[in-house]
């Protein structure tokens, strides 16, 4: 994680550069592309960063998540089977 320091000095570095993402991160050596390029997006929308970043909502609910748990528990502890027989997104083979 980067402080907000850090991410504000990137996106002034990237502008100064003219949004030239390689020569940012050889300059400062730390954010990635696509970190770069979405403070960028943020501080262009926002006209500031955010101080801390915005948690996802969850996937699934707790009681989703139980139910899972006793499915993998009492039929063999098959992840694979569990997300199937519940109709869950699994990994696709």
């Amino acid at each position: 994680m980067y402080s907000y320091e850090e991410r504000l000095r990137a996106v002034k570095l990237y502008l100064k550069f003219g949004k030239r993402v390689q020569d940012t991160i050889r300059e400062l050596g730390y954010p990635t592309k696509n970190a770069l390029k979405g403070w960028h997006r943020e501080y262009e929308r926002l006209q500031d960063l955010r101080l801390k970043s915005v948690p996802r909502p969850p996937k699934f609910s707790t009681a989703q998540k139980q139910v899972a748990l006793e499915h993998y528990a009492t039929h063999g502890r098959c992840i694979s089977w569990t997300l199937r027989a519940l109709g869950y997104p699994g990994r696709a083979t």
